[in-house]
């Protein structure tokens, strides 16, 4: 039986599809740029960053971590020609709340011994300083052999209690 969840999906899905009318969009996003941003529900990245579809790429996991999102970076520019990335973390983060610590401990104590060691190694990148992590991933980016010289990177904190943003680096 279908939860609630899904009859939504599938609902909501019928009335998006009968207006759809943006079938003949190319693969590649057409402004050539990727979004990194967070997975939190508070963010809606098409309305907040001025993003029409078939735009842009956007990465969305826990924290906008750069490092989590490689892979789909080095798809999108190498792939799918995209030459600029915009990293954008949030105020209110849940990854400002916890250590490595505090969620391998969690996990050990919810989901068992099992699981702790399947995800003994994992660094859930956790971060106690927001504007701090922001100039870390750009960092990153811009030392990663993974993204080439020539692609501009920024980075930015959107605020989830106002909607705006504002540029770090």
């Amino acid at each position: 039986m279908a939860s609630e969840i899904q009859k939504n999906l599938v609902e909501k899905n019928a009335e998006y599809a009968g207006a759809f009318d943006k079938g003949h969009l190319a693969l590649p996003p057409a402004k050539k740029y990727l979004v990194v941003t967070c997975m939190d529900a508070r963010i809606d990245p098409a309305a907040a960053f001025g993003i029409s579809l078939g735009d842009a790429h956007v990465i969305r996991n826990a924290g906008a971590s750069a490092k989590d999102a490689q892979r789909s970076i080095v798809i999108s520019e190498q792939l799918l020609g995209t030459r600029e990335i915009i990293l954008v973390k949030h105020t209110g983060c849940g990854m400002l709340t916890f250590t490595n610590e505090d969620a391998h401990a969690l996990v050990k104590q919810n989901l068992g011994p099992t699981a702790a060691a399947e995800l003994a190694t994992l660094d859930f990148l956790p971060f106690p300083e927001l504007d701090a992590a922001v100039k870390a991933d750009v960092e990153f980016l811009k030392k990663s052999a993974t993204v080439p010289d020539d692609v501009a990177i920024s980075g930015w904190v959107y605020e989830v209690e106002t909607g705006k943003v504002r540029q770090v680096v």
